[in-house]
């Protein structure tokens, strides 16, 4: 059994980052494009993600059920 900690500041490419949110890579390209998504970082052209980055976007994106209720009855 390979049990290897995970690093949380290990650089994904896009197609890493995508299949982790379970996305396209299209969708992370049109979110860079629009400044949503989650944080990246850009050395020249090439893109890359943080594994915390991508946790902490997750986290701030999460809604919960009593969340999705007040946002309903707004």
């Amino acid at each position: 059994m390979n049990s290897k900690p995970v690093d949380a500041d290990a650089l994904l490419t896009e197609a890493e980052a995508a299949d982790f949110l379970r996305l396209s890579v299209r969708t992370l390209q049109a979110w860079r494009i629009r400044i949503a998504g989650p944080a990246f970082v850009q050395v020249g052209r090439a893109v890359r993600y943080r594994r915390r980055d991508l946790i902490a976007w997750i986290d701030v994106n999460t809604v919960s059920p009593s969340r999705a209720g007040l946002a309903a009855a707004s």
